[in-house]
């Protein structure tokens, strides 16, 4: 952590570049950062963030198939992927240092050269066709995806990233070079590298296939995070009631997510957000997972935790229960929200927090992939390039004031989200009138 070295720059067709030297490893990372994801997307086109994602591995003009460019990749034995969420996309190559200039040879080829060949477009439909079956069929991976409809219900952030199955069939070749060259200029990307590398040859391989690619100033910017920044420092919720979704499914399980509407990346109690996640659900340690799985057996899984965008966020207890037991298992954890609400947290547990959450950062940041994500991202989505002992100071400055104030902000009936998955009779066992206690 010492080694690092963080500066950004950019190059002359607008792509900024920050890069992260970190002079012990052998790896290196190169993550470019799109800000574009499903929130942007209107109705017909749900889903082509995510698909034009896949389409960037299925061949380009120098590399026709996607087994070519797998080939190069596996062949020095690199890690490669992509990413897309609700306001950015994601690729990334990590990779030994040797093999630097490679890296990004084929990163900015997959970016600016795509071919977008029909077959292949239709083979890849299929491909995610079945995704969705699968996010459907996995009650753990889906149950996110209906909280979160569920929280921002009327905010673009409650649409599916992958899209509905109508949409993504009529998704056409036009519609998605014109979505592409909308939102793929160099002016709108960070390219965020990280691990160790030759200051110098990185300099000449950027300038040699990342700076040839103009761009449209007649597009205006994609992710005005200013605007996001005056939104985000006020919790504005447009929620009155408690609202329940339902998805029937035969488990032997019932799988429930709770919680609540909360803070952006830019309120001033996000950092007391979370340690408050953590507090609760975020470790073995926790209240929840002390009382629902060592004190009680109630589950196997009991987690907390919060997502966060730019004008918004939300905080997510998950569990998966018994069957029988889903009335008394919300109660416990609606107890325990009200007693954080009322009485609010003791110095042992947020200093506990405290170095829980530092210690995960400090141990994150060792890999390259995970400092070039948390910069890159840091960027893109807030204009900040901060170094991780800013973040380490704003994690100690929260108080135990600031947490409970969080609580009674949010725990409140009103808020409440609540969303399940299990078979049809688990919804009739549901005892609504639970949710009314929390604003007591």
């Amino acid at each position: 952590m010492m080694n690092q070295v963080n500066k950004k720059f950019k190059l002359p067709n607008g792509l900024t570049v920050i890069d992260v030297l970190q002079k012990k490893t052998q790896a290196v990372t190169i993550l470019a950062l799109i800000p574009v994801g499903s929130r942007y997307e209107n109705k017909q086109q749900a889903g082509i963030s995510h698909l034009i994602e896949h389409m960037l591995f299925k061949g380009t003009k120098r590399r026709p198939t996607n087994l070519i460019i797998a080939r190069e990749l596996d062949r020095v034995g690199a890690e490669y992927n992509a990413f897309t969420s609700k306001d950015f996309t994601g690729y990334y190559i990590k990779i030994n240092k040797q093999h630097l200039e490679l890296a990004l040879d084929i990163l900015s080829d997959l970016l600016f050269n795509s071919v977008f060949a029909n077959p292949e477009l239709a083979k890849e439909k299929l491909v995610v066709m079945e995704e969705i079956k699968m996010y459907e069929d996995n009650p753990s991976l889906y149950l996110n995806s209906l909280f979160e409809k569920s929280v921002f219900k009327k905010s673009s952030l409650g649409k599916l990233i992958i899209g509905n199955r109508n949409s993504v069939k009529q998704i056409s070749r036009q519609q998605i070079i014109a979505y592409k060259k909308k939102f793929y200029q160099s002016n709108k990307m960070i390219l965020s590298i990280a691990g160790s590398f030759d200051e110098q040859k990185l300099a000449r391989y950027l300038k040699k296939y990342f700076c040839p690619n103009k761009i449209s100033k007649s597009i205006p910017a994609t992710n005005n995070w200013k605007k996001y920044q005056t939104l985000g420092k006020k919790f504005i919720c447009q929620q009155k009631n408690t609202r329940f979704s339902f998805y029937q499914k035969r488990t032997k399980q019932a799988h429930l997510a709770i919680g609540v509407p909360a803070y952006s990346y830019f309120h001033p109690r996000y950092y007391a957000l979370k340690l408050l996640a953590i507090i609760l659900g975020g470790n073995m340690s926790s209240r929840l997972f002390s009382e629902l799985r060592v004190k009680r057996g109630l589950a196997y899984s009991i987690h907390c935790a919060i997502s966060t965008y730019q004008d918004a966020g939300c905080l997510e207890i998950r569990a998966g229960l018994p069957t029988k037991k889903v009335n008394q298992s919300i109660k416990l954890i609606l107890d325990e929200l009200k007693k954080i609400k009322s009485f609010g947290v003791n110095p042992t547990e947020l200093s506990s927090a405290k170095e829980f959450l530092k210690g995960k950062m400090i141990l994150n940041l060792e890999d390259s992939a995970s400092l070039a994500v948390w910069y890159g991202q840091q960027f893109l989505l807030t204009g900040q390039n901060n170094d991780w002992q800013d973040e380490v100071a704003k994690i100690n400055q929260v108080s135990l004031a600031d947490i409970q104030m969080v609580a009674k902000e949010l725990f409140n009936s009103p808020l409440i989200n609540l969303a399940l998955i299990g078979p049809a009779q688990i919804k009739q066992q549901i005892d609504k009138q639970l949710i009314k206690s929390l604003s007591n």
